[in-house]
């Protein structure tokens, strides 16, 4: 098929996954739901022959009725261009043969983890009675996490339909192939379980038990020949785990596991130190070693004896001259042998060919019963057993299917059973109570129930999310597909919102804490803002939702930080500017001058102004922590420039500041720093 072909419009072909007996599998692109499905399309060679065609659709629908994580799902089934078709779920990863190869030896409880899932997968389609028929390591595929799914579920039917002889298609079957197969009997469920033990053999061993060098040969070997002891191959390897594998692999179907649920329960104890020193597991029944050729006469076998006995005597009393006559005894022996071999072989074919005719399942689907009985009779064939079953499909009393099925070939008066439908198929509704809602949801959607949006209620028991009521009492019997059903589920305990606690006092937060079942862990811390002893902050924050039992942390305010206060000194220049004013003065000649001026003395007067300098007035301001600009802390008048000491009170950290105002005028205004 090319690459980039689009089947029915909507499945792009991207490339080539592999191959099988009957058909290819390619990659493909699901356009409409936008993914990665696989393709498996029936070979060319095929597409002619009508009874492949019908196989190959009928099969591929039984196989969509499994709904299985461990099964590959069947998404869709169609035809274009004269192509049958299977729209197949793609697994990203590798099939188990390939597992083995990349990971042998694999660890024991690895191996039991890849079987559980395998089991699981065929306990369910044996529930839905569909078998396998061609279960192998190419068949399991394991994706990148590890997750096991088995694909081609019912499919192979159809090429195990035709002829043996077509190698090709049955060699890598034949490997797993059980001994009722082998003789060509209809596979049942412990076909299936034979081929899983074959498979436990491989994943111990690395290898298949019989090899051989056509599919006939080893086909042979699973009838005749006992399967090897794994144990054999490595002594480590559990008493316990190789009886798994003997028991699985019993000649008798009598004497294997009854069912996929049994071998998964044994197998998962395989390891368990209670089974240490278990025996060696031998069949109920003590199987007679299978023989493909009648046994060889007893008086021909005592012949035999007495010739070599006789020979031997003669041999010692004349080793040389009669060594002729001895070989001469052994050739007729040996002829006669050959002669019972092919008077057995002759007889078989003659018996073989006189026997039953051999005539065709007619398609007994929607008859009735009594209609599909008087077919079988038309058709010389006998009426087996009827079997009542559900079936949403088929009317109430119709036939479903035969067994053996619409036109597989049988021998005349073979017993043919019947399946009749009851209808739609009823059971009893779960508990599901105490599981989580979506789990459960999804689960009874894959089964057509119509689940509702659920009732969601607090619940301080009930974790979130998991299931308080159901609608539907458990037991109680219904069609899935005709099934609404409503459930009661958990919202979780109800929480508490988280009030704003700025500014309550601290027994305020305790009531609180303690009306909600609240731990509380105090600290404190400085504020401005916030009065000492009150809330100043709190975790979880205002609105947020806490719950019984959790913590919350509050803090509670110091009240503010108190800083220290230093004292700085600075010495200050006042600066004085020098004024002067003009004054009338008043002048007389002393009489009181002195008798020896050697000026006449004579007396004056006169009236003149003279020149005083004028004070400046200074006011030194200081602002601190204990003045402010409002009031001066020094206020003198001087008649010349001097210095004087100024004290601040400053907090840490903090500035102080001071002006000097002369005569009016402010001309110092700085700033002190500690």
């Amino acid at each position: 098929m090319e690459i980039g072909k689009k089947l029915s419009g909507r499945y792009k072909i991207i490339g080539t996954v592999g191959g099988g007996g009957m058909a290819n599998v390619y990659l493909a692109h699901d356009l409409i739901l936008d993914r990665d499905v696989a393709v498996k399309v029936l070979r060319y060679d095929f597409r002619e022959d009508k009874d492949i065609i019908r196989r190959f659709q009928r099969e591929a629908l039984s196989a969509t009725e499994l709904v299985h994580p461990n099964i590959v799902s069947v998404y869709d089934v169609g035809e274009e261009d004269n192509f049958q078709y299977i729209v197949m779920e793609y697994v990203k990863g590798t099939d188990l043969k390939k597992y083995i190869g990349n990971h042998f030896p694999i660890p024991y409880q690895k191996v039991i983890d890849i079987m559980e899932q395998i089991l699981s997968a065929v306990a369910d389609a044996h529930r839905n009675r569909i078998i396998h028929r061609d279960l192998k390591p190419q068949n399991v595929l394991i994706d990148e996490t590890g997750l096991v799914k088995i694909t081609d579920f019912g499919i192979a039917v159809a090429l195990s339909e035709t002829s043996i002889t077509q190698t090709n298609s049955l060699l890598g079957s034949v490997h797993y192939l059980s001994p009722e197969q082998a003789r060509g009997s209809m596979a049942t469920k412990q076909s299936d379980i034979y081929a899983l033990g074959i498979i436990l053999y491989e994943l111990l061993t690395g290898n298949v038990p019989f090899e051989g060098e056509s599919a006939v040969s080893i086909a042979l070997k699973h009838f005749q020949e006992t399967v090897p002891s794994v144990k054999d191959f490595d002594g480590r390897i559990p008493q316990p785990l190789e009886n798994v594998v003997l028991k699985a692999t019993a000649k008798e179907a009598s004497d294997r596991y009854q069912s996929a649920e049994e071998m998964a329960t044994d197998i998962a104890t395989a390891l368990s130190p209670q089974r240490a020193g278990e025996p060696k597991f031998e069949p109920a029944s003590m199987m007679e070693e299978t023989k493909v050729l009648t046994p060889i006469p007893g008086d021909l076998l005592e012949t035999e004896s007495v010739e070599a006995e006789e020979v031997k005597e003669e041999d010692e009393q004349k080793p040389v001259k009669d060594q002729k006559k001895k070989s001469k005894k052994k050739k007729i022996i040996l002829f006669s042998i050959i002669g019972v071999i092919l008077l057995f072989v002759i007889g078989f074919f003659a018996i073989a060919m006189s026997g039953p005719k051999d005539v065709k399942i007619p398609d007994l689907t929607g008859l009735s019963e009594a209609e599909a009985k008087s077919e079988l009779i038309n058709a010389k064939l006998k009426v087996g057993d009827v079997t009542e079953e559900a079936n949403p499909e088929v009317e109430e009393g119709q036939v479903i299917r035969s067994d053996p099925k619409t036109d597989r070939t049988v021998k005349e008066n073979t017993k043919v059973n019947l399946f009749i439908s009851t209808g739609k198929a009823t059971e009893k509704f779960g508990n599901f109570v105490g599981e989580d809602f979506q789990v459960v949801k999804a689960k009874l959607t894959n089964l057509k129930y119509d689940v509702k949006t659920p009732i969601e209620v607090f619940s301080p028991s009930v974790p979130k999310g998991q299931i308080i009521e159901q609608s539907i009492e458990k037991g109680q019997e219904v069609v899935p597909s005709e099934t609404q059903v409503v459930f009661t589920i958990s919202k979780g305990e109800e929480g508490f919102i988280m009030p704003d606690m700025l500014n309550y006092g601290k027994k305020d937060v305790d009531d609180i804490a303690s009306a909600q079942g609240l731990k509380v862990t105090y600290n404190s811390d400085y504020s401005d803002t916030v009065t000492a002893g009150l809330v100043m902050a709190q975790t979880p924050g205002a609105g947020e939702t806490v719950f019984r039992n959790d913590s919350i942390t509050v803090t509670l305010s110091k009240g503010p930080k108190e800083i220290p206060v230093v004292s700085v000194t600075k010495k200050i220049t006042l600066e004085y500017l020098a004024k002067t004013i003009n004054k009338p003065a008043s002048t007389t000649d002393s009489s009181n001058q002195s008798a020896n001026s050697s000026s006449s003395e004579e007396s004056i007067s006169s009236v003149s102004s003279i020149t005083e300098p004028v004070a400046n007035k200074f006011e030194v301001y200081i602002e601190d922590e204990e003045n402010n600009f409002n009031t001066p802390v020094v206020t003198k008048s001087i008649l010349a420039t001097e210095s004087i000491d100024l004290t601040f009170k400053i907090k840490e950290g903090g500035v102080a500041r001071y002006k000097v105002v002369r005569d009016g005028e402010t001309i110092i205004n700085e700033e002190v720093r500690p």
